[in-house]
């Protein structure tokens, strides 16, 4: 039950994983798209400089009107009067000076007598009046669908900007200067304007001067003139922007779109495709491959799937440890378990002793492949966890070489330490500083020492040469046993492969010696080669590690 209960619950975490992110917009995605938009706004708060540029227009508008009116208020004072005693403007004239201005600037104006009386006003003077007829366009089809549009546009930013409530303007019949307090401060001798809604939406502006002559006011003048014009000059640049602005914003959204397409479905698919490796779906060769992107998501599409092959490899490996080491320990077990079954039915002494020593050998080989296989297991950690040093070979091998002189003298062969002069002179003792583990390395050497000695008569010789090759730091170690079958020579570094002399006793060694060695210099970034010696017998190992002005920067990322 508690298996079942627990594969449940694997197959729940692997449904997780694979329904992640459903999400209709991505949130990269929609931030890049509001960072876009962001930018955006500033240029659509440009329409707030329109309704500034409208005021603007009226403002200068009304000062055109002023100067106008004190124009023609100038030159009413001054023609439609007979004497300097005269206080009332005579209309015959003022007709014809209107009549000539009004004609030219067109613009609707009324005069009014010192009582308040309308005295004159262009639209009964019949001033260029004329029927012009237009034909209209029809409203119908994509015309009258965008007007539609332009026009609810207006009107809702009308809304929007509108500055202040206006009286409404309305038109009175026989109107006096008490209908307008702009002709009525005219009438006190100053100058007044003011600003009225029509009902369609537009303003009114009224400007009011005072007629004078010698400072003694006559009567009041007043020009009106409405906004649509400008309006509409201003609703034209509203919505030529707001076509500007569209467009942006089109070409905004389809970047950002883009741009997040090229960013967020490549990372979105890399991610599904982890997820799938992880459920244990899929394996690392269906990574999708954008390694051919020169950007950062190619990049990481390289790096995840080295990662996965890497971890794939890693996983495989373990694999096949386990299974190398289950063989490895089924057989002493099995002699064992047939020595302890047989030692009942042993009926001599003779017999009961050579048992004893087939189980205590057992014991004993059991006990060497359990540390030899923890040491391994060991090892893989220790390599990921530590950080590369600097490492003097010349001073480390020196150290070996006197443990063995000074602990086996009288029971190994001669061992000879040759270190070659480094290229250039260079006596210091950075000459042979490599990058690694001093610990690992010293495991290196020791054990193809030990390899050597085992292969070695006590009276015999084994070199351990050190020297530059090629920008490597090369150690060489030689014997004089009877050499690697040449068949044999990739097979040694197998894990549990053993290729022992004859007279030594089965089990003595667990074969992983010559695989822990070729694991820790690769992962020094170095390598490892076994071939025979030419002229003479024997075997030669060469370790070839990177000096520590090479291995620096790289140790450094790896760790």
């Amino acid at each position: 039950m508690v298996e079942t209960a627990s594969s449940a619950a694997e197959n729940d975490v692997r449904n997780v994983k694979l329904l992640r992110n459903p999400r209709r917009m991505s949130p990269l995605t929609f931030r890049i798209l509001m960072v876009n938009l962001i930018a955006l706004g500033f240029l659509a708060g440009g329409i707030l400089y329109i309704d500034q540029y409208q005021t603007t227009m009226v403002q200068s508008r009304i000062s055109s009107m002023i100067k106008d009116a004190e124009v023609m208020a100038g030159a009413l004072g001054e023609a439609a009067t007979v004497t300097n005693e005269e206080t009332e403007l005579r209309l015959e004239p003022a007709r014809q000076i209107m009549v000539r201005i009004v004609g030219v600037t067109n613009t609707r104006t009324r005069l009014f007598g010192l009582d308040g009386r309308r005295l004159l006003d262009s639209r009964d003077l019949e001033i260029g009046q004329s029927v012009v007829i237009d034909e209209l366009p029809l409203n119908e089809g994509w015309s009258a669908f965008w007007d539609g549009v332009s026009n609810r546009i207006s009107q809702l930013l009308d809304n929007l900007h509108r500055r202040d409530d206006l009286e409404q303007y309305h038109e009175v019949k026989g109107e006096v200067a008490d209908h307008y307090p702009e002709v009525v401060s005219a009438l006190e001798g100053q100058i007044g304007y003011r600003m009225r809604h029509l009902s369609d939406q537009a303003e009114v502006i009224t400007v009011a001067v005072p007629v004078q002559r010698f400072r003694r006011v006559l009567g009041a003048l007043m020009l009106s003139a409405d906004t649509r014009d400008i309006i509409e000059s201003v609703q034209q640049t509203r919505l030529t922007f707001l076509k500007f602005f569209g467009v942006v914003l089109l070409v905004t959204l389809l970047l950002s779109f883009f741009l997040a397409r090229t960013i967020v479905r490549p990372i979105l698919r890399l991610a599904r495709s982890a997820d799938r490796i992880s459920a244990g779906t899929h394996t690392g060769a269906d990574i999708p491959d954008y390694s051919g992107r020169n950007d950062e998501v190619g990049d990481l599409s390289r790096s995840l799937k080295d990662m996965t092959l890497t971890l794939a490899r890693q996983i495989d490996a373990v694999a096949n440890f386990a299974a190398d080491v289950s063989h490895e320990l089924k057989n002493p077990l099995t002699s064992l378990r047939s020595a302890v079954e047989t030692f009942s039915y042993a009926k001599d002494d003779a017999a009961k002793e050579k048992l004893l020593g087939i189980i205590a050998h057992d014991v004993e080989r059991l006990d060497r492949l359990i540390t030899d296989i923890a040491n391994v297991s060991r090892l893989d950690a220790e390599m990921s966890r530590s950080q590369m040093k600097p490492v003097n070979l010349s001073h480390l091998l020196t150290t070996i070489i006197d443990l063995y002189d000074s602990s086996q003298s009288d029971q190994i062969p001669d061992l000879h330490l040759e270190v070659a002069s480094p290229k250039g002179g260079d006596k210091t003792d950075r000459a042979y500083e490599v990058s690694g583990l001093e610990g690992q390395l010293g495991q290196v050497f020791r054990n193809l020492i030990d390899n050597a000695i085992s292969f070695s008569k006590p009276d015999g010789h084994i070199w351990v040469r050190l020297s530059h090759q090629r920008n490597m730091v090369q150690l060489v170690v030689e014997d004089e046993g009877r050499g690697i079958p040449e068949d044999k020579l990739e097979d040694i570094f197998e894990r549990f492969y053993s290729e022992r002399p004859k007279a030594e006793a089965f089990g003595r060694h667990s074969g992983l010696g010559l695989s822990i060695c070729k694991q820790i210099v690769e992962a020094h970034g170095g390598a490892i080669i076994a071939e025979n010696r030419r002229k003479v017998k024997g075997a030669r190992f060469i370790v070839q590690l990177r000096p520590w002005a090479q291995g620096n920067g790289a140790s450094e990322r790896g760790s």
